[in-house]
């Protein structure tokens, strides 16, 4: 079975690719789509028999449908939170969904999975949650046989969230917007990426839009406090008005451009807490636990210190 991973690169793009190589004997054929040579370079060691890289523009329709053609399955990862000079969200978020959803069609593909984020809704006046909305759309109205899954929060190798958690953990004062009172459900990268796998077969959760959540929410502040407390440390939560950095946010947007903004945190800040059971169980898989995730992790972090 042949599934191109697009956006490979990513965290979660190279936790697809490290459950092909642990599944060894697995009859999926992994192409690891990217826009770049670096890229490329970076994820070949991540490569199993049989696997491969292939370097895409989503503004060449030619190089889609040579990297589509004969794919069971389509696993879309682009997108962004935070803009970037030449890089907004409906850039980002919503043009290259729209151009592999056409390849897809055009290539018969027999199942698209698409990633999405916990929260979207494109009718959010929230640009991140509106352009994940209308990403989600147009796979719906496309025809093709999908999986939505939306995530929330991950921990895990290579992701943001690690790193955030090992940076406040490993300091004596840890400064969190609002004081870390907003729920997180966080999800390990491998666990998303075990239904991704799982998700590309036609037959698993099709046509449906599932929230894939750990099987915990707590107060990011005490996300905080047991990572440090895995460490032998303590750690102070303070906070950061989440009100008075919105504020300066969306002038610093109005004078400087695209960055961190007001957008990004509400979408950091948001609670989840959401049932976990109905999408794992939709999908197969079982949750890896919160204290395990933390410690991943911490562990990772070690590793690249």
């Amino acid at each position: 079975m042949k599934i191109v991973i697009t956006g490979a690169n990513s965290a979660l793009g190279q936790a697809i690719l490290r459950c092909g190589l642990e599944q060894g004997t697995t009859p999926n054929a992994l192409v690891a789509a990217v826009r770049s040579d670096h890229a490329a370079d970076e994820i070949r060691p991540l490569l199993g028999e049989g696997s491969s890289v292939v370097k895409i523009s989503y503004d060449d329709p030619d190089s889609l449908d040579a990297t589509f053609r004969g794919a069971s399955a389509i696993i879309h990862l682009a997108g962004i939170l935070v803009e970037r000079p030449g890089s907004t969200y409906k850039q980002a978020n919503v043009a290259p969904a729209r151009s592999v959803v056409e390849a897809a069609k055009r290539c018969g593909a027999e199942k698209f999975v698409l990633i999405s984020a916990t929260g979207a809704d494109e009718t959010s006046s929230n640009g991140y949650y509106a352009t994940k909305g209308q990403a989600e759309a147009l796979v719906r109205s496309s025809g093709l046989c999908y999986t939505i899954l939306r995530a929330p929060l991950l921990l895990g190798p290579a992701t943001e969230g690690s790193a955030a958690l090992v940076r406040n953990a490993n300091r004596r004062k840890a400064k969190l917007i609002g004081g870390g009172r907003n729920f997180q459900q966080p999800l390990h990268v491998n666990d998303l990426a075990r239904a991704a796998i799982a998700a590309a077969q036609p037959s698993v959760a099709s046509n449906r839009t599932l929230d894939l959540v750990g099987p915990v929410s707590l107060p990011e502040r005490e996300l905080v406090e047991r990572a440090a407390r895995m460490l032998g440390r303590e750690v102070q939560i303070t906070s950061i008005s989440k009100g008075l950095l919105t504020f300066a946010l969306s002038i610093r947007r109005r004078m400087s451009g695209p960055g961190f903004s007001a957008d990004v945190v509400e979408v950091i800040t948001a609670d989840t807490r959401l049932d976990p059971a109905p999408a794992a169980s939709a999908l197969g898989i079982q949750l890896t636990g919160i204290d395990e995730m933390i410690m991943n992790s911490l562990d990772h972090g070690r590793r690249t210190r």
